[in-house]
Order: C-alpha cells, then structure tokens, then sequence
C-alpha cells in the first residue's frame, strides 16, 4: 500500500514536471494592473500600480474612493479580525475602508476574506520584498478553501513593498490617507464590439474552480448569446493543452494522458493513472468542443457553443461515467450540429501527425501584445486584456461592458443592476431644455457624457455642458431652433431661419432680438403704411389693414386709392386690345405662312414645265441617236 502511493506521487510529480517543462524557458507573464491614486496627504499624492487580485469582484469600468488603514493588530489578516474586536465597517457618511494588510503567513485570499468579514470595501496587500508585482491567485483547492473563495466579494490588490511602506509611515503619522481605486481604464474601450475568449476545459473532476466553471457558464450563457446575437461582442473558446517531451512519449503516463503520439495533452482528471478517466480523454472532449465551435461559427452561429458546453456538462458528467462519445453524439445530434464536418475536424487522435484545431491552440497559449501566456485555468480575456477575479456573471459582465467605447454599450450594460444613471441627479451637471424634453446628458456604463444630442436628424452644437443649438437644414423644425414662435388667431410667427448664416430674425411686421422677443410693429402708428389722403388705417398683429372711402380700390404696391369704376373700363379695353392684337398677329402670320408657300409651289412647276422644252444648264444635253443609226 505504501509503495502503491509512493508510485502515485511519483506519478503526479513527472505529471507535473511534464507539463511544466514548456513553459519554463519561454513563459511571459503579465500582471494586470488597475491605477491606484493617492489624494491626501500631499507628501505621498501621486499615482501608483497595483495588481489586481484574481479573486472578488473588481469594479471593472468603475472607480472607488476610500481611506486607508493600516490594522494595529493581525497586520497579516490572517486570523478573523473579531478575534481581536476590530471592525472596519464605516460610518454613515463616511468615506468606505481601504485595509492596508502585509504579506505572508496565509493565502491571498484568506486575507482578503478575514478583512471582507471586518467591514473593509477593498484590500491593499503590500508585498514583503521588493519585486516587480505578481498576480494574487487563489489557493489550491481544498475543503477550507472552497468555504471562502466564491464568498469574496471585494476586490483587492497588491502593491510593491516601498509603496506599503510609504502607507504606513503617513498612517502612524497621524496623516489621513485618501486614495482612488481605478479600473476604468482596466479593459481597452477602443470602439462598439468586445471580443473576448474564455480559455476553459471540459474536466468536471479538478475541484472547486471546474464547479465555479462549469456554474459561470451555465450562468453567462443567456447573456452571451445575446451580446454574440446582437453582433456586440465576438466570443472564441480556446483549451489549454501541453505536449509530452520526446523522450517520454512511450511511457506510460504519456500515452494516458496524450493524443497524437504526445502533442497534445492534459492532466489526469483524477491524478490517478490506474483507475477512472484519461487525461487523454479530456483532450478529445477540449478538441470536440473546439470544433463544435468552428463548425457552428462556419454556419453563423457561433454561440451553438455555448449550448452544446452547458448541454454536455449536465447530461454527460464523469461522476455518472458518461464523459464518452456516445453521449457527446447525442446532444450533438439534439442540437443540429452537423456530425460529418465535426468528425472532420476532429479528425485521428491516433495519427502521428499534427492536429490543426490543437495546434493553432497551443501557439494562442503564448502571449501576444499586452496578453501575456495563458497559464491559470480558467481564464477570461477581454479586449486582449486578461480579467482577474471572481469568475461570475455579474462581474465578468462589468468588465466586458468596460470594453465598449461610450455611448455604444448595449441595453443590458446600462441596466439598473449593472450601473447607476448619473444622469437622472440634475441632469449629470449638462445641457438641457426642458421645455423640449431635450437633454446633452447620455448614460454611459463609465458615468455620464455631456454631448450635444441628434435629433430627427438636426445635429445640436454646443460644449454640450452650458450650451447646445440646433444646426443645419432642418433646425427650425426642432423647438422652433431656439427662437422666438408665437401663434394668434389661427396665425402663427416664427423669428427661426432654416440658414446657418442667420440664427433668428424677426418676420416682417415685427421687431425685436428675434430669440426672447418679437413685438408687433404698428404700422399705422408709425405711419410706415396707408399714408395716402382717402386711406383708413386699421392696425393688426404682425400686418394692418388699409381701407379706402367710398367707391375707391386701395392698390398695396403703391399706397394709392383708385375708382373702382376706372379700374373696371381700362380693365375691360385691355382686354379688347389684347385680344385684337392676338388676332391681328394670327392673320399676318397665316398670310405669310400662306405666300411663302404659294411662291415655292409655283415656283417648282414652272421649273419643270421648262425642263420640258429646254434643258436647264445644270442638266447634261441629251444625246442624238438618229444620225447614227442611218449611217
């Protein structure tokens, strides 16, 4: 029995030497950082680094502003602060507590744990020897362990030694120490489409992370196929895998754990060789699931993925030993999965030859850019951005609506669940209209934006904070383009030019700034108008009206009365003229059309009558044949 487990351990350490042997010499690791702002006291204001713990929950796309404090006692955070009767919860009105704790003794998340349980909203783990800053992981997983982990809800980060000390010193000093938490530039944001990749495996035997894996994807499915759906985001799979050095490709653990003559392998689900599933095994699955992928993507419907993973994990687990084939083919063939290009894809997990799906795989593992090597399991990477933290709907939701450049988020990043609306306390601080029900304020999952609005078209411009203006063709049709309108009588006035040019200008018969005010000009008053010795006055609002006496007409364009019984007569022998004339005009056309036509007719048949008797000079003469024949 001692020798059977002494066989297994030596079994699992070449297991882990195997798979560690491609990483040793060419492994590139990136910390992900969030800025750490201090604002008081002055001798340490400043921004600073720190990396985000792979645990709780970041504020992704967000920010948080605390005061620091640094424990008297349980400096590590190892031991349950009420242990000590200390709390960090805040007061009301107070700014949230930022625990300042060392390194050392327990887990990172341990840490961060005891503080959460304390009152404190974020951690601060300050390093116990200078170096460049790590990514805080969670422990290997273990019953103790598992109680916590998904339990830690605040974020935390990790900063260099010579920071922490700097805290400290300000902090027994007797100074305040204010600082912000800043993840909002955590993710790139650079347009409207998030791409991600969740780098996973099908093992549902590896402890606590395959549980909280396999429930965040059952979780995240609906939202990411709605995001996939609404072309918001652009998702892809991806399953880490080793290859089996050269020399060990024959032996035993090899071929138990890899396909492929050892290209491609993957731990024992179990860590054990002589009983339960392969490694090789999970590898086959990661390939399936791959090629689920590229064939539902080929078809235009990439998120097939997400079915068939949450599908197979319920219907094919490896407790109720259905991790096989048999099983895979069925929900394959529930979903409409086409099962002959899946098998070409698959292709011969026996051939010595490379496997294209899982070669182009194990080259993504290496880091390309600001990504860094893909090393923890699982991993989510967003915009190129690895995501640290807890692995939950909610928080891996924030971090992918960070990725979208504002004003572009989709619905469901701007819910009540995922962010606050600035814009509904006094309007964000922007431009509005009230009256018009416009506003420059838009929501955006990083806070709002003052931006001048489009509206039916009509472009507004202005710094979108104090001032907003309709522009361009069409402005007067938006609240009258901000000018003065007013309507009377079934009559209404506008002071609005639909020119960029003019703004706002009075109409004709009123004066005034032509924004605030128009005021009806009295014409009459003012003798502007109706000036003649017969005419009558009478004043209207934005024109008049003029009225002669007695049997006069008042001609407008000349400010004049006449009879309307002159008017009548001239009126009458116009026409009579005009007429005249027209027939005047028709006759001598019609004479001329008539001569000029009568002279060309006659012209032609005395032409011809002619040619009978004489030839014209421009005909040739006829030729005499009478002679000739006598002869």
């Amino acid at each position: 029995m001692k020798q059977h487990k002494q066989k297994q351990l030596l079994c699992f350490l070449l297991q882990w030497l195997l798979l560690s042997i491609p990483f040793c010499c060419k492994a590139r690791f990136v910390v992900e950082k969030n800025s750490l702002s201090v604002t008081s006291p002055d001798s340490i204001k400043g921004t600073h680094d720190s990396a985000i713990g792979n645990f709780g929950i970041p504020q992704y796309g967000g920010s948080m502003a605390g005061t620091v404090v640094y424990p008297k006692e349980n400096q590590k955070s190892c031991k349950e602060f009420s242990d000590f009767s200390i709390s960090f919860k805040s007061q009301p009105g107070a700014l949230p507590t930022f625990l300042l704790v060392d390194r050392g003794d327990c887990f990172f998340a341990l840490k961060v744990w005891n503080a959460q349980k304390a009152g404190a909203s974020a951690v601060l783990v300050a390093d116990n020897v200078d170096e460049p800053l790590i990514t805080m992981d969670t422990p290997e997983e273990d019953v103790s362990s598992a109680k916590y982990i998904e339990n830690i809800t605040i974020p935390s980060a990790l900063v260099t030694k010579g920071f922490g000390e700097k805290l400290k010193k300000a902090i027994s000093g007797g100074d305040m120490v204010n600082l912000n938490l800043d993840w909002r530039e955590a993710v790139p944001h650079p347009d409207d489409r998030v791409e991600y990749e969740l780098w996973t495996n099908s093992n549902d035997e590896c402890g606590v992370k395959c549980d909280m894996l396999m429930e965040f994807v059952k979780d995240f499915k609906g939202a990411a196929q709605i995001l996939e759906k609404g072309g918001y985001t652009q998702f892809r799979p991806h399953y880490i895998t080793w290859y089996c050095p050269h020399a060990f490709t024959l032996s035993r653990q090899c071929k138990s754990q890899c396909i492929n003559k050892g290209r491609y392998c993957a731990p024992d689900p179990e860590q054990d060789f002589s009983s339960g599933y392969d490694g090789k095994d999970v590898v086959v699955e990661n390939l399936r699931q791959l090629c689920v992928y590229k064939v539902a993507n080929e078809t235009g419907k990439p998120w097939v993925w997400w079915d068939y993973v949450t599908d197979f994990q319920i219907r094919c687990p490896m407790k109720e030993k259905k991790y096989n084939k048999e099983c895979a083919d069925s929900v394959i063939k529930s979903l409409g999965i086409d099962s002959r290009k899946l098998d070409k894809c698959i292709g011969d997990p026996d051939a010595d030859s490379d496997n294209p799906v899982l070669k182009e795989e194990q080259d993504a593992q290496v880091g390309k850019g600001s990504r860094g090597d893909v090393t923890i399991l699982p991993t989510l990477v967003v915009n190129n951005r690895q995501y640290r933290g807890k692995l939950e709907k909610s928080a891996v939701l924030k971090a992918l609506c960070s990725g979208f450049e504002e004003t572009t988020e989709p619905a469901i990043c701007l819910s009540t669940d995922m962010e606050t609306n600035e814009c509904l306390d006094n309007n964000g601080g922007c431009w509005q209209d009230k009256s018009a029900n416009l506003t420059a304020c838009k929501d955006t999952f990083r806070g709002k934006v003052c931006e001048c609005p489009r509206v039916d078209g009509v472009q507004f411009k202005g710094d979108g904070y104090n001032h907003c203006e309709p522009s361009g063709p069409g402005r007067c049709t938006i609240n009258n383009g901000g000018c003065w309108h007013e309507e009377r009588d079934g009559h209404a006035f506008s002071a609005c030019v639909d020119k960029d040019s003019v703004k706002c200008q009075c109409p004709p018969g009123f004066k005034g700034d032509g924004v605030k005010k128009c005021e009806d000009i009295n014409e009459c008053k003012e003798k502007k108008a109706c000036q003649c010795p017969e005419c009558s006055c009478k004043n209207t609002w934005g024109s008049y009206e003029c009225s002669c006496s007695g049997d006069l007409l008042y001609m407008r364009d000349h400010d004049t009365c006449i009879s309307k019984t002159g008017s009548q007569v001239r009126s009458a022998w116009a026409a009579v003229w005009l007429i005249m004339l027209s027939l005047g005009l028709a006759a001598g056309g019609a004479y001329l059309v008539y001569k000029y036509r009568l002279r060309q007719y006659m012209d032609s048949e005395i032409r011809a009558i002619m040619a009978q008797y004489m030839p014209l000079d421009s005909q040739p003469e006829v030729a005499n044949h009478v002679n000739d024949e006598r002869a």
